[in-house]
């Protein structure tokens, strides 16, 4: 073991957005990782799970952090409260006192701890609650007794961040903005690659440095120009951007929440950071994490890494990834033997005259722009009046068009468990006076006529669907009440609209594998064509060698090939 490779690292906050990105980047770098996470089964389906330790505990319970930190040489402490929920800076103080207690009598080598830039010149006391909560954690982790560092950063540019997904969503959906008079601060973002690159390099600090590092790109530029830039990378039209002074944090919040999905609770500290200028003081960092060439890297091809990894439906973690405070988070109760109370149930099935895989692929696929299958016009509406009390909403979206995993945020759900092939339970995360599930089947059944699809499988399938509400108190139970008149369009419209779906897809298939076959028995590709009357671009590069054009392949890469790693 040397120092630089083979170390011991916990990790904390690795359902979240940057922690979920840190561990395999840890993992290749050369070291062992561990996992401290409340719910160790939303890491069950990531793909580095398998190459790493994962423990179940809590940074505000010292025993389950003791048990983590043993054999530690490394501590990532990546856990924040959001600042929304009264008392949010007491938990965030006793969490990192804790940590800071337990790293130390464990003989942990090193802290690395990623906060919040704070502005030159304005006390600590004159800060947002947010700000203010990240400096003084940052302060706790410094004084442990722990080798610490401490990195600052402002706004982190990566596909599925919060910063990022507030500055793209104001900025595509509002070609005419009135803004808070905050976009004329001057801020300096840095992209998640290289948040990610000094956050492993930190692990081989030498033992006599322990302090805060300001960690920026190389642009300093206000909000607006972000914007703006933005436009330009997107290939959207130049933007009328009309400031208005009297929109506060909070206004903008709601404003924030009104055109994005950030929900409010996160769109505020957002939101209030922005009032200072935030700008490095400094980039002592690189003496002990060099930049390589190329970096730290510059907005605009921080923006478009971004994009494309939006585009390609290939976004590792979202600032959803770690539940919002307030959110639901029991499980399902055991059923039906649960005696907790009163447990409301609608049930639905069907038989589908489909293939069980096609009938998976629906249920897999259900949300973000697929929809719900059943009255738009009802989610949308019960999505808008969840934002209006502070909710998430139904816009959070996927963080994939085709795949889900146990802890993906999908509009206003999270998956609690999956079982792929047959089984899909998302928990509810909007506000309700109670707790709410809906769970989703997919299973072979008997073959009605002997039907088949494409790849000669049977086409009989049995879609089983229930909604679970746990109510709390009496204004739980009138909420079902009030509700269960609608059921039949809502939830009986999903099961018969998921059972066409899936039938469509099969009928799809079968018409892609007749018309292949006729093809092939014609001796013409699908498309029907001679090879010889199709463009160059249509045949195979064994045919285009005398066209002039350069095989796809055999082309050097030009820089679009370039991508966001992570």
């Amino acid at each position: 073991m040397t120092a630089t490779t083979g170390l011991h690292c916990l990790v904390t906050g690795a359902t979240g957005y940057i922690g979920g990105r840190l561990v395999p980047e840890l993992l290749d770098a050369g070291h062992r990782v561990r996992c401290l996470a409340r719910s160790p089964e939303k890491l069950r389906d990531h793909p580095w799970a398998g190459r790493s330790e994962i423990v179940r505990g809590d940074v505000t319970d010292a025993e389950s952090v003791a048990a983590a930190l043993r054999g530690i040489d490394v501590a990532y402490y990546l856990v924040h409260a959001l600042g929304a929920g009264s008392g949010f800076e007491d938990r965030d103080r006793t969490a990192a006192r804790i940590f800071a207690e337990q790293a130390r009598a464990a003989g942990v080598r090193r802290i690395v701890y990623l906060g919040g830039l704070t502005p030159a010149g304005i006390p600590v006391r004159d800060l947002s609650p947010h700000l203010r909560s990240r400096a003084e954690v940052g302060e706790i982790l410094l004084d442990s007794g722990v080798p610490a560092t401490v990195l600052r950063a402002a706004v982190i540019i990566g596909s599925g961040s919060a910063s990022f997904e507030m500055l793209r969503y104001l900025t595509e959906r509002l070609p005419v903005m009135v803004t808070p008079s905050w976009v004329g601060t001057r801020v300096q973002p840095i992209a998640v690659r290289d948040v990610l690159r000094y956050l492993v390099g930190s692990a081989a600090m030498p033992p006599e440095v322990s302090r805060t590092f300001d960690i920026g790109g190389p642009d300093v530029l206000t909000y607006e120009e972000m914007m703006r830039r933005y436009a330009i990378a997107a290939a959207l039209p130049r933007r009328l951007i009309l400031r208005v002074p009297m929109l506060t944090p909070r206004l903008s919040s709601h404003w924030i929440g009104l055109v994005t999905p950030v929900p409010r609770a996160l769109a505020r500290p957002l939101a209030e950071s922005l009032r200072h200028e935030v700008v490095c003081a400094e980039h002592d960092i690189a003496r002990y994490v060099p930049d390589p060439p190329g970096t730290p890297i510059g907005l605009d091809r921080a923006v478009s890494l971004a994009l494309r990894r939006v585009r390609e439906a290939d976004v590792t973690t979202r600032w959803s990834s770690a539940s919002l405070p307030g959110a639901p988070s029991d499980p399902l109760p055991t059923d039906p033997d649960w005696a907790g109370g009163s447990l409301y149930t609608d049930r639905r099935e069907r038989a589908v005259d489909a293939s069980p895989g096609a009938l998976w692929r629906v249920v897999e696929g259900i949300g973000g722009e697929n929809g719900w299958y059943s009255f738009p016009l009802a989610w949308a509406v019960r999505g808008w009046l969840d934002r209006l009390v502070g909710g998430v909403g139904i816009r959070r979206g996927r963080r994939d068009a085709a795949r889900l995993r146990v802890g993906d945020s999908l509009d206003f759900w999270r998956v609690e468990e999956i079982e792929p092939g047959r089984l899909l339970r998302l928990r509810a995360e909007m506000r309700l006076p109670g707790l709410a599930w809906l769970e989703m089947c997919a299973e072979p059944a008997a073959p009605p006529g002997g039907d088949r699809d494409a790849g000669g499988a049977v086409r009989a399938a049995r879609y089983r669907q229930r909604a679970l509400f746990h109510p709390h108190g009496l204004l739980g139970h009138l909420y079902w009440w009030s509700v269960s008149p609608f059921h039949a369009v809502v939830f009986g419209g999903m099961a018969r609209n998921i059972a066409r779906a899936a039938r469509r897809l099969d009928d799809e298939a079968a018409e892609a594998a007749a018309a292949a076959t006729r093809g092939i028995a014609s001796g013409l590709p699908a498309s029907g064509r001679p090879a010889s009357d199709r463009p160059a671009s249509e045949r195979p590069a064994s045919e285009r060698s005398g066209s002039g054009e350069v095989p796809e392949d055999s082309r050097p890469p030009g820089p679009d090939a370039e991508r966001e790693n992570p």
